[in-house]
């Protein structure tokens, strides 16, 4: 078992990832008429699947190398709820496979990048949320012996 300063250490290091992430997402979707679509959704997804590993690596939960946003989700205790809904899930999912390599899928328009976005932002926000009553149940934890 890992000790609490190794796991606030690789937590630490997921956020970093998500955030890089983010700051890519978002940046790139201010590129006005020239901007790749595809390129917001991927970072998107990839923001949000490292912050629930980076939940998941402070509950100490191993998970499989899997882009897969709901089966990770899964593996979250009951008592942490997600604000996305399956299909929301199973979406964000798709974007880590059809942004990365040629196919038959319609291109990715404006919409589909502000969407992931904001489902990628409800991810962030949810595990911001639930490492921050980790952090304060711990406190609380301490203080009490």
């Amino acid at each position: 078992m890992r000790n609490h300063d190794d796991i606030l250490n690789i937590v630490s290091q997921w956020i970093q990832k998500a955030e890089n992430d983010f700051k890519n997402a978002q940046h790139t979707l201010g590129m006005g008429a020239d901007c790749p679509y595809d390129t917001i959704c991927f970072h998107a997804q990839q923001g949000a699947e490292k912050y629930i590993k980076a939940l998941l690596s402070s509950l100490s939960v191993d998970f499989p190398k899997v882009h897969d946003i709901g089966r990770l989700i899964h593996l979250l205790p009951d008592r942490v709820k997600f604000p996305i809904t399956v299909a929301e899930q199973e979406l964000m999912t798709s974007y880590a496979i059809i942004t990365r390599y040629p196919g038959d899928e319609e291109p990715l328009a404006r919409a589909d990048a502000k969407r992931a976005l904001s489902i990628a932002r409800k991810v962030r926000l949810s595990v911001r949320k639930h490492l921050l009553i980790q952090r304060l149940s711990a406190k609380l934890k301490n203080h009490k012996h």
